[in-house]
C-alpha cells in the first residue's frame, strides 16, 4: 500500500518577481471603460474571461452568481433610452459649479460596445429550494458580496486579455429586471459594457476630467476601530 501524503506538508507555490510585479501593474490599469471599438470579443476570449469570474470565491461555496450576455440590439436600445432619463434627473442633482464637467462625461458605452453582460445574484435565502449555507445566515449579504468578487475577477481577467470593461449604473433597475426577465429571487448586481476600447486610460476617467482625486491610502486606513477623520 503505498504511504499517504500528508497534504499540509506539500510546498506552497511561489509567485517570481516578475508575476507579482505584472499582478500589481494589472490592478493599477484597469480602467472603467466608456470608448469602444466595434470589434467582437472572440468566443475563447470572452469564456476565459467569464471563468476567471467562475473562479471567484463565494460564501459557502454557493457560487451565487450568474452571467447574461446581451447582445440584441433592441434590448440594449431599451437600456441605453433608460440610462438618458436617468442621467437627466442626476444632472439636475449637481451643482451649477461641477455641471459643465458633468456633462462632459462618458457614462455608459451600452450601444457602442459589441457586448453587455448582466452580473445577477441568486439569492441564497429566497430560493425555491433554499438549503442551509455555511456562513450566510450571520451576514445575509455575503452572497451579494461574493457576486461582486466574480466582477472584480471578471474586470481584471479582461484587463489581461486587453479588453475594457465599464460598469453602468444609472439606469432603471425595474427596467432591467423586466428586459433581463429577472425572477423575484434573482438580484441585479453589475451591467458591464465589454469591448476593445479606444484606449486604456492613463489613470481613472473621473480623475482625468477633474471630478474627483483619488485619496492616499493613509485615508482609508483605521487602526482597531472607528475614527473621524
Amino acid at each position: 500500500m503505498p504511504e499517504e501524503t500528508d497534504q499540509t506538508d506539500a510546498p506552497v507555490e511561489q509567485f517570481s518577481t516578475f508575476e507579482r510585479q505584472s499582478f500589481y501593474r494589472l490592478i493599477g490599469t484597469r480602467r472603467d471603460i466608456r470608448h469602444f471599438r466595434g470589434d467582437e470579443i472572440p468566443a475563447e476570449v470572452l469564456e476565459r474571461i467569464l471563468q476567471a469570474g467562475h473562479a471567484a470565491p463565494s460564501v459557502g461555496h454557493s457560487q451565487p452568481w450568474r452571467f447574461i450576455t446581451v447582445r440584441e440590439h433592441s434590448t440594449r436600445q431599451a437600456i441605453h433610452d433608460s440610462f438618458v432619463r436617468v442621467n437627466q434627473l442626476q444632472q439636475k442633482m449637481v451643482d451649477e459649479d461641477r455641471a459643465e464637467v458633468y456633462r462632459s462625461l462618458k457614462l455608459e458605452g451600452i450601444l457602442d460596445a459589441p457586448l453587455n453582460l448582466a452580473v445577477v445574484c441568486e439569492r441564497v435565502a429566497r430560493q425555491p429550494r433554499s438549503s442551509f449555507t455555511l456562513g450566510h445566515s450571520p451576514q445575509p449579504t455575503t452572497d451579494m458580496f461574493s457576486t461582486c468578487l466574480a466582477v472584480q475577477n471578471i474586470w481584471l481577467a479582461a484587463r489581461v486579455e486587453g479588453v475594457g470593461v465599464g460598469w453602468v449604473s444609472l439606469v432603471e433597475q425595474d427596467l432591467l429586471r423586466q428586459l433581463l426577465r429577472l425572477p423575484d429571487h434573482v438580484e441585479l448586481v453589475a451591467y458591464l459594457c465589454l469591448g476593445y476600447p479606444v484606449e486604456f486610460y492613463r489613470k481613472p476617467m473621473l480623475e482625468l476630467a477633474g471630478w474627483k482625486e483619488k485619496v492616499p491610502l493613509n485615508q482609508v486606513c483605521l487602526q482597531e476601530h472607528w475614527t473621524e477623520s
